[in-house]
Order: C-alpha cells, then structure tokens, then sequence
C-alpha cells in the first residue's frame, strides 16, 4: 500500500511544503498514518492526521530521527492538495457518520480524494456510493496466523 501511495502523490506533482491531509481514528489509524507518511518522508509534505473529523484537534506528523513518523504538535489546514481518508471510520460504533466524514473532505475540491482501507471496508458499509475516491487503496491482512 505504501508504494502505490507514493507513486499516487509523485505523479500528481506534489512537491515539498504541499499538505496532505489525513482524517481517521484515533490510536488505530495513527499508527497506519505514520506508516504512510513515513513511506512519503523524502518528499518533504507537510503531513496533517485529523482524529475522526475535528480538525480543531489536527496535529502535524513530524519525522523523527530513528523512531519514524510521530504525530507530534498542533497544525492549521490550508488548502491541501491530497486528502487521506482512513477506513478505521467506516468501522462499526466509530463515533463519526460517513456524512460527516464526506462534508469534512468536501471543504477541499481542490485536493485529491485518497481512500486507504483494509479488507474492503469501504465497500461492505456502502461508503464507495456515496463517496468518489480518486484512489482507492483497498489491503488485504490474509491469513492472519496466531502462534502460541
């Protein structure tokens, strides 16, 4: 999911100082978040993750030497040119609708819209009829083996 993500945002242009917005859970889309900005680090984005849809609360992803990318800071949405959204919000019993979640991104038509779920999130909970993603990165965790 990171490579074509990258690719996504080099073949779009994004150059260093553009935003990338990223609006999912708290704590489980954090760490997926960070992954992703991790993978686009050397373009030099400034990286914005939203928990849920209160931007009030957005905080800056910052690189951090030896750790990776950490959420780290408050920042201000000005005109991104890509907007992330999670499907950890399309979960059940996320206090978030995907109404909300669709109003929140359509405040950007200028800014692509990215979808990055797992296991056809977005599919199963109908978000793919209502919202149209200009990626879509659908990953798939198969088999998922516990040892004892």
């Amino acid at each position: 999911m990171l490579r074509p993500f990258k690719e996504y945002l080099e073949k779009k242009g994004l150059k260093a100082g553009d935003q990338v917005v990223y609006f999912g859970c708290p704590g489980t889309c954090t760490p997926f978040v960070e992954l992703l900005g991790f993978a686009v680090r050397g373009m030099d984005l400034d990286q914005v993750f939203v928990p849920y849809v209160d931007e009030s609360k957005a905080q800056k992803l910052k690189l951090v030497s030896d750790i990776g990318m950490q959420v780290a800071g408050t920042a201000r949405i000005s005109n991104p040119k890509a907007v992330v959204v999670m499907g950890g919000l399309s979960m059940p019993n996320v206090p978030v609708k995907m109404e909300q979640v669709k109003t929140a991104v359509e405040k950007y038509p200028d800014a692509d819209l990215i979808g990055i779920c797992f296991m056809s999130m977005f599919e199963k909970t109908g978000w793919l009829k209502a919202m149209e993603f200009d990626l879509l990165i659908d990953a798939t965790i198969n088999p998922v083996d516990v040892w004892k």
